[in-house]
């Protein structure tokens, strides 16, 4: 930052009566960590940044090469308002560099920059929409979180007052203190799942967005006793919980999915976007469904796309194009889910969509039956196939994909493929209670 800036920026956390800055950044788990500073170091964490131990966190650095600073960003300076009013607390997420100041090359934030740089050098720029799914369970008397339903509302439903809808209330208003343009929140299909929408954004700004809704969320209904998670499949036999991203590519200022005079009013940049997402969508779901749970939410019945291909307006597609058109027009990736990390999610579907445009890439034809409803035999004749039906089969993908691995850099690819192997390894070798209830006494 330059002297002036910081000069503005220091009198406005003055102005704010802060006591304590959190430095707020994510691994390539996408979990946030933060170092909490008093704001007598507000100065040196604006001008040199602050150390810290990469060593200490999933995927960063080795122990012999540990030494990292964290950078804010001024943009995203945010007063956190669940905290106290006589101390009070404001953040900034930070860009991670080394101790040299060149970027680091492992942090997810840094790796989409990158992504949307390489958009910028073919004019265009990237808007993203997420929509956050989540339960509300109950906690016991010491706290821990358990899968108990807080409620038993469905789509929609409306219900008496009661903690779930005070809950999402208070999550929302203190969004909204937070900047968030909130357009809509509603129940959702499953008991004790909801869902808070806000307005897309520029893809690094959403980014950071979903990052803080998170936090946010969870915060906000620890504070009423209550346990905000969004793993993908919590509870068995009911919905899980997904992150559509609706994605759009502007160029000049207009939105260059929109073409007036093409089929269904889509250009053929939007068709190209569509056939290189399709193209690398195995891959990019290692990414965007990350954990061995993931794929316990990707199975028919359950409203979940498992079949790769595309529609408009079909919601039983994989990718879908929603009804708006003009500078509304857009692409709907269905698959992804909240234990995501954002930043690199939107680098590979980008990434993707520019390999599609870069190569003219001819996407199929628009699938406008019930995916849901077509046999095996049917799905065979349209040329349907399925995503990866596990985090192994995921991940296989993810490495034989030139694109994502470039995408992603070494750094990451090797961090995300060790945490495949041990998570998966983890998990065959488990003995399940299913595993035991049906064999124990046969055997």
């Amino acid at each position: 930052m330059i002297e002036n800036d910081v000069a503005q920026m220091l009198e406005r956390i003055h102005n704010d009566g802060i006591k304590f800055l959190r430095l707020q950044f994510s691994d390539i788990e996408g979990i946030p960590k933060n170092i909490a500073i008093p704001v007598n170091q507000a100065e040196k964490a604006l001008t040199d940044g602050i150390g810290f131990d990469g060593s200490s966190i999933t995927g960063f650095a080795s122990i012999e090469a540990s030494d990292m600073l964290l950078k804010p960003d001024p943009r995203t300076y945010t007063i956190l308002p669940w905290r106290p009013e006589e101390a009070r607390v404001a953040r900034f997420i930070c860009d991670v560099h080394l101790p040299d100041g060149r970027p680091f090359e492992g942090d997810p934030r840094y790796i989409l920059k990158k992504t949307l740089s390489k958009a910028a050098e073919l004019g265009f720029s990237f808007n993203t929409g997420p929509e956050l799914e989540f339960f509300l369970f109950r906690m016991t008397e010491d706290g821990k979180p358990t899968t108990a339903y807080q409620d038993e509302g469905g789509y929609f439903d409306l219900a008496p007052t009661d903690l779930a809808e005070d809950v999402r209330r208070d999550i929302i208003l203190a969004l909204t203190d937070m900047g968030f343009d909130i357009e809509a929140s509603h129940h959702e299909v499953a008991q004790s799942q909801h869902e808070i929408d806000f307005k897309y954004s520029d893809a690094l700004t959403t980014a950071d967005n979903v990052v803080t809704f998170k936090f946010a969320t969870k915060s906000i209904a620890l504070q009423n006793g209550l346990h905000a998670t969004f793993m993908p499949k919590p509870v068995y036999g009911i919905n899980g919980s997904g992150m559509h991203i609706n994605a759009s590519l502007f160029k000049d200022g207009k939105n260059a999915f929109y073409d007036p005079d093409g089929p269904l009013q889509l250009s053929d940049t939007a068709r190209m976007f569509i056939a290189g997402v399709l193209k690398h969508i195995r891959g990019i779901v290692r990414v965007s469904n990350p954990i061995v749970n993931s794929y316990k939410r990707l199975v028919p019945g359950y409203e979940a796309p498992v079949y790769i291909g595309w529609s408009a307006s079909n919601r039983s597609a994989l990718i879908r194009v929603p009804a708006p058109r003009g500078s509304s027009t857009r692409v709907e990736l269905r698959c992804p889910d909240p234990s995501c990390n954002p930043y690199l999610t939107f680098a590979v579907i980008l990434a993707a969509g520019l390999d599609g445009i870069k190569n003219g890439l001819a996407a199929p034809g628009s699938t406008d039956k019930n995916i849901f409803a077509m046999t095996p035999e049917d799905l065979a004749a349209e040329g349907i196939d399925m995503l990866p039906g596990d985090l192994h089969t995921a991940n296989q993908y993810m490495l034989s994909d030139h694109i994502i691995c470039e995408t992603l850099g070494s750094h990451v690819v090797a961090g995300l493929d060790a945490i495949a192997r041990s998570e998966w390894d983890a998990f065959r070798t488990a003995v399940h209670p299913w595993e035991v209830e049906q064999y124990l006494s046969r055997y």
